[in-house]
């Protein structure tokens, strides 16, 4: 059993990754220095919505920019369930006006790679020079991100989505 029991749920004994808020603060500083250290200069901030706006949020504080976009692009449904292909949501990104813009992409994990795959395919597209950043890198990713803190199997809870939404109930 783990030390940390929130590591499993009942009814599954699979050992997690879960990131605390504490280490997510840590790990976006740590990508800030990756990138800082590649000597990529981006023009723009791009968060892919919804996992990516955190860790994107976080990484704009550390490298002290306000330049920020997000992308709204759906492919899981639910836990272990995808739709046939991601899918670019509204409110939609003016991708017209990244063109020839260097662009960091950032996720909190590229774990099938579809979706990180096909924005920086459609960014790339417009002309931007696109670099990638993510939290967790999974094995079976078909795109490996420029940056990453963390490669891992395991199923990964986030700070900020191991609640259940708040309703009126």
């Amino acid at each position: 059993m783990s030390e940390r029991p929130w590591e499993t749920t009942p009814g599954h004994t699979e050992i997690r990754e879960v990131l605390l808020w504490n280490e997510f603060g840590e790990a976006a500083r740590e990508l800030a220095r990756q990138i800082v250290a590649s000597g990529f200069e981006f023009d723009v901030i791009v968060a892919i919505a919804r996992g990516g706006l955190l860790p994107a949020g976080a990484i704009s504080y550390a490298l002290d920019t306000k330049k920020c976009a997000s992308l709204n692009v759906e492919f899981y449904s639910g836990i272990g369930e995808t739709l046939d292909e991601p899918m670019v949501l509204p409110p939609f990104l003016d991708v017209d006006s990244l063109r020839g813009r260097r662009v960091l992409l950032v996720d909190d994990v590229v774990d099938s790679g579809r979706t990180l795959q096909m924005v920086v395919r459609m960014l790339e597209e417009q002309g931007a020079d696109v670099k990638s950043a993510t939290l967790y890198e999974k094995p079976t990713t078909v795109i490996r991100p420029d940056f990453v803190w963390r490669r891992t199997a395991r199923w990964i809870m986030f700070p900020w989505s191991a609640q259940p939404p708040v309703t009126a109930d």
